[in-house]
């Protein structure tokens, strides 16, 4: 047997389209039948390497009597949050306006006009069934008492992202010292002995180390700066990273990096491959580089479409057991290692009856190569030669376990951050595959999603499907615009002016400076919703307005640096008070505090003196460059080569060049900073 989810393209909806759950996908379909038929709604959204998801489908949604419940008394729909985040915004931020933490799976009962009235996430199978049988009795009996609830929520729901948080347009006035303080209030939850946050589970969360290291080097806070290389280090080092195949998983269920919820999700990994190949640019560090080209290695191997572009994420389960993949006994080490098992044992803490449960050992190195080596009598070099040996053997006995579930659909907004994440290992480490894969996901992205003017969020089967959302313009321009950083093809630039004008056309709201996430015009929902926190993504209007900035300055285009000026002044006084969900957002106000240089480099050997600007450790600047006066942006318009033909560097601020020199050294003193 199978239900309507069968026809679906997303792999979440598959895995449920055997259930006897009478499943629908969204659409009207489903809709019509809850107005008609006057039912509530069951929305359940999760997304394929859900670990709690698949329990409750395993427990409930395969259960015949559970089914034969929510048949009877409901239109049930199943959502998959990575097609749809829009709808996962709207019922996420109902059930917390309920009082619930969120979470996956999210259920959540609405009335057939799709006013949300009741939710939760994972219910256990007795909880469950018990909760049905209570709202269907409920829906029969107290039915006005609902919907004047449902109201309460939708009119909730509505209320403006202004009002909601208090924010105010207002002129961008910026200080050293609210910046200061903001990141004196970041510094205060950093956990000195484990890195990351204070708090658990752990998250990764890139964008906090990204500005805390961008204001570092702004700064030229050695200190501070070591701090964030610390994190990255106890992250890298820790069982959240897959020492053998590359690749982080989602978070850290405890407060060391220990123990990882295993998904692997294609944002984690862009973003983090920015930042490990920004912190070696910074420090020369051999681990981190490790940790970008064994990233980029798993990405090639087991992440690739055969047409270019990225699968969206890797399940935690395998044979139904969470990390099963990834685990190892100490018979089955022993039995490979033989006597390389002594040292081993010593890297990866591993126990004899296991460092975790089931007496089973992950992966987890606490002690640096440095010190290792040295404890062997080797030199670092001997030392991880041999390791990786080592590796290669292991992980030719882990490839023929079962794999993990792939999710094997192309999600254009996460492959835009994977693109910028490939960009940046390029311009730091000099990875040619890296750029090679960026280049090949970039055309992917624009021939097979990007069609007659619009950016489709999703595809799978050689079809493109769902329109995009304001993530998926956003993260796309980024990585269109690091593209153009890579090659100096003004292809890259033009199609990222050209997204962002289709953004201001369908997704800007006039009456208060932000974009909506999704496109008002294109679907009734209950609710338009703008995205304004930096979460594990970054906000997508964080991302937009660092889109606005950088493009304003490469075209002159004074609207578009209006436009992110207005929205950095509105979100000013959260960014500066609660700035640890606002990072994106504080990075934007460092690059417009401490003025962003324009820089045009103009005539023989530039592309060569930008890829070395790019390999400097600033990175408060857009660079254009071109060998030749030809049709081009208006940021190299009028620049000229010296007398010879030879390359100039010019270094402007609001469109005033400075003496152009030849040497990217001078040029890179003419930058302004905050020490």
């Amino acid at each position: 047997m199978s239900n309507r989810l069968i026809h679906s393209q997303s792999p979440y909806l598959l895995q449920h389209a055997h259930n006897p759950v009478d499943w629908y996908p969204w659409g009207e379909e489903a809709l019509n039948k809850a107005k008609t038929e006057n039912k509530p709604i069951i929305v359940s959204i999760g997304y394929s390497a859900c670990h709690w998801c698949h329990v409750m489908e395993k427990e409930s949604f395969e259960d015949d009597a559970t089914a034969a419940i929510m048949n009877a008394h409901f239109v049930c729909i199943k959502i998959d949050r990575e097609e749809r985040p829009d709808l996962d915004n709207i019922y996420m931020e109902s059930v917390q306006v309920m009082g619930v933490n969120g979470g996956w799976p999210l259920n959540v009962f609405l009335m057939p006009d799709q006013k949300p009235f009741y939710g939760g996430t994972y219910f256990p199978n007795k909880q469950w069934k018990a909760l049905l049988t209570n709202i269907a009795d409920a829906y029969e009996k107290h039915f006005d008492q609902l919907a004047e609830s449902a109201e309460g929520f939708g009119r909730s729901l509505n209320r403006s992202e202004l009002e909601k948080y208090g924010l105010e347009s207002a002129k961008t006035e910026l200080s050293s010292e609210e910046l200061a303080y903001a990141i004196k209030k970041l510094e205060d939850q950093f956990d000195l002995e484990w890195g990351g946050m204070n708090r658990k589970p752990k998250f990764p969360m890139p964008a906090i180390w990204s500005f805390v290291l961008e204001y570092a080097i702004l700064k030229k806070d050695e200190a501070l700066t070591e701090k964030v290389l610390f994190t990255l280090r106890k992250i890298g080092m820790g069982g959240i990273y897959d020492h053998l195949r590359g690749g982080f998983a989602r978070y850290s269920v405890d407060g060391e990096w220990f123990a990882p919820h295993f998904e692997k999700m294609l944002y984690d990994n862009g973003q983090l491959m920015t930042l490990y190949a920004k912190a070696y640019q910074v420090s020369g560090e051999e681990l981190f580089k490790e940790k970008v080209t064994e990233t980029i290695a798993w990405l090639e191997a087991e992440m690739l479409q055969q047409e270019g572009g990225f699968f969206a994420a890797q399940d935690a389960d395998s044979e139904g057991t969470e990390g099963k993949f990834y685990t190892w006994t100490s018979d089955e080490l022993e039995s490979i290692l033989a006597e390389d098992m002594r040292w081993f044992v010593k890297l990866y803490n591993i126990k004899f009856k296991g460092n975790w449960e089931d007496e089973v050992n992950i992966l987890f190195q606490t002690k640096s190569y440095e010190e290792l080596s040295k404890e062997e009598g080797l030199s670092v070099s001997a030392y991880v030669n041999r390791l990786n040996r080592i590796k290669t053997k292991l992980l030719e006995v882990r490839n023929k376990r079962i794999y993990p579930g792939l999710d094997d659909k192309v999600l254009s907004g996460w492959n835009g951050l994977m693109v910028e994440g490939l960009v940046q290992a390029y311009l730091s480490i000099g990875e040619e595959k890296a750029l090679k894969l960026a280049l090949a996901n970039g055309n992917f992205i624009l021939d097979k999603m990007y069609q007659d003017g619009i950016l489709y969020r999703s595809y799978k089967n050689g079809k493109a499907y769902t329109s995009g959302f304001l993530e998926d313009y956003a993260a796309a321009t980024r990585g269109f615009i690091s593209l153009y950083k890579a090659t100096f093809d003004l292809k890259w630039l033009h199609t990222a002016k050209e997204l962002t004008e289709i953004v201001l056309e369908q997704f800007y709201d006039e009456t208060d400076g932000f974009f909506f996430f999704n496109n008002p015009t294109a679907e009734k929902l209950i609710a338009n919703k703008k995205e304004l926190f930096d979460n594990v993504i970054p906000a997508s209007n964080s991302m937009m307005a660092r889109n606005l900035q950088d493009l304003g300055l490469y075209f002159y285009e004074d609207r578009y640096l209006e436009i992110s000026e207005k929205m950095l002044g509105a979100m000013k006084k959260l960014i500066i008070t609660e700035p640890g969900f606002l990072c994106n957002w504080a990075s934007l106000y460092l690059s417009t505090l401490v003025p962003k240089a324009e820089i045009a480099i103009v005539g023989k050997g530039a592309l060569a003196k930008a890829k070395e600007m790019q390999a400097s450790n600033s990175s408060n600047f857009v660079v254009a460059a071109s060998e030749t006066v030809v049709e081009n942006i208006p940021l190299l318009e009028y620049k000229t080569a010296d007398s010879e033909g030879n390359a100039l560097i010019y270094v402007c601020f609001n469109k005033a060049c400075q003496k152009p020199v030849s040497e990217v050294a001078d040029a890179l003193a003419q930058f302004p900073s905050l020490a």
